[in-house]
């Protein structure tokens, strides 16, 4: 299923859904960033989905990175939760979904890199090479703040 994001744009179609959903900064030994091209947008962005029913948010992480990546994650905190009404991620169903996103930082345990229905490749990243990649804004801003790791709090916004 395909999926546009639309951020602050006039144009853009208004919300009928809002799913409470995670991504993960899982980052290996050597300090790199495991990352996913998206199979709905061809965006390079941080393993997660939607949270399901019956489950604990940080179930859905690690269950989320193993489906998308074949990676075994430990959620170590919050880094941020993203709920700009102003993003909205139009798919080919009708669903027109407002951003409400929890950013998870997490480390490897183990398992290999593999694709999955819903990404078409697996990587590491060294942080300084993200640069290079075509990341939606939103995502750059909770891969910055997941980066970080000087917040005291994580962001809300």
């Amino acid at each position: 299923m395909g999926r546009i994001d639309y951020l602050h744009d006039p144009d853009a179609p208004p919300a009928n859904s809002v799913v409470p959903s995670v991504v993960a900064l899982v980052r290996n030994a050597a300090g790199d960033v495991l990352m996913i091209r998206r199979s709905d947008n061809g965006r390079w962005a941080l393993p997660g989905g939607g949270h399901d029913v019956g489950e604990s948010i940080s179930d859905t992480v690690v269950r989320e990175v193993w489906e998308e990546t074949g990676i075994k994650a430990e959620v170590l905190d919050v880094s941020g939760i993203y709920t700009d009404p102003g993003h909205v991620m139009k798919y080919d169903d009708g669903e027109v979904r407002q951003q409400f996103s929890i950013c998870f930082r997490a480390r490897l345990l183990g398992g290999e890199a593999r694709t999955s229905s819903e990404s078409t490749e697996v990587r590491w990243f060294a942080p300084a090479d993200l640069t290079a990649l075509d990341i939606h804004p939103t995502m750059r801003l909770r891969i910055e703040h997941a980066l970080e790791g000087k917040r005291s709090t994580p962001y809300i916004g």
